[in-house]
């Protein structure tokens, strides 16, 4: 008996025709070929199934991508200096976005509108991590001109840490917070010079010269008069309270008279390396924990991008003024 000694097929038994004659073995080609043509005139539509599998696999890979940016990293570009040299104008870079929380949406997609959403805590946020999270708004806003827009900065306290700034140098419950080595400080406003700017309202200091102040902690007890109205008013209207003063100047919070209030979440105090080109909370405040994204993980592009380019990632004008891939950053890990 001849044995089959084409390499390049299948051995398939099959019946034997009414003259006698031997059925020929097909080959695989030739029954892969039956097959497309029968599920191609399937139901009339040529190539039905594929465009369906095709479909199938774009969504899946949208819902992968989807997962992906939600609940593990998520890609930002700098357009500001308030980091630099830390990251630079034009650094692209993944934010680990499981570091800190796993987060369900904040908001339904392509909208500013808010829907109910877990935010569970895994790591701790530390001094001197570089994290994003949504700016809170302006100093004397209860409510952010705009939702959904993301800051990233250093966080210099904790929860219940005491914040001051002595001449430029950052103290930390009475010690020194060593500046991060690629920070820019340059001149120093002087100690008694008011900037009005300056968080909280009322408050005599400056960028430089700043403090003593302790940052909120869940379960403290804030005693609210008069006297401090201005400076916690906007603090506690964000936590969700109605506070005002009634008649004799007696101070009411959701309608019932108080002496103190008591705080209901954990914030951080967020200073950028660009010490005197940088808005943060010395000028807008506290940033609550609920508002942290991640942190910065890895630079994965960087270039400069002039404005006269057409669409250019800002300008600075210690760069040549052309455009130019920054390659000594790309794959820098952030800290």
């Amino acid at each position: 008996m001849a044995k089959n000694t084409d390499l390049g097929s299948t051995s398939l038994r099959g019946s034997s025709p009414s003259n006698g004659e031997p059925k020929r073995t097909k080959t695989y080609a030739e029954i892969r070929a039956e097959r497309e043509s029968k599920q191609n005139t399937s139901n009339g539509k040529p190539n039905g199934k594929k465009k369906e599998s095709w479909l199938r696999s774009l969504f899946i890979a949208a819902l992968i991508a989807f997962v992906i940016r939600t609940f593990f990293f998520e890609a930002f570009r700098i357009p500001t200096g308030s980091m630099k040299n830390t990251l630079l104008v034009g650094d692209y870079l993944f934010v680990n976005k499981i570091g800190y929380f796993i987060e369900t949406p904040k908001y339904i997609p392509f909208t500013e509108t808010e829907i109910p959403h877990l935010h569970l805590k895994t790591w701790s946020v530390k001094r001197g991590d570089v994290v994003v999270f949504e700016y809170p708004g302006d100093r004397d806003l209860v409510v952010p001109r705009e939702k959904k827009v993301n800051y990233i900065k250093r966080c210099i306290g904790l929860p219940g840490d005491v914040i001051q700034i002595i001449n430029k140098q950052v103290y930390v419950n009475g010690k020194i917070f060593p500046n991060p080595p690629e920070s820019i400080l340059q001149d120093t406003e002087k100690a008694g010079v008011v900037d009005p700017r300056i968080f909280p309202r009322g408050a005599q200091w400056n960028k430089d010269n700043f403090g003593p102040l302790r940052i909120p902690k869940q379960g403290d007890i804030i005693p609210i008069s008069k006297a401090n109205f201005d400076q916690w008013e906007v603090f506690i209207a964000r936590e969700g309270h109605k506070i005002e003063i009634g008649p004799n100047d007696v101070i009411l919070i959701d309608g019932k008279p108080s002496t103190q209030y008591k705080v209901q979440r954990d914030y951080l105090w967020m200073m950028g390396d660009n010490r005197d080109d940088s808005e943060d909370s010395r000028f807008w405040g506290f940033a609550p924990m609920d508002n942290v994204v991640g942190s910065g993980f890895i630079i994965y592009w960087s270039w400069y991008n002039p404005p006269s380019a057409g669409q250019g990632d800002g300008y600075d004008p210690d760069e040549v003024q052309h455009f130019h891939i920054r390659w000594d950053r790309i794959g820098r890990l952030i800290h």
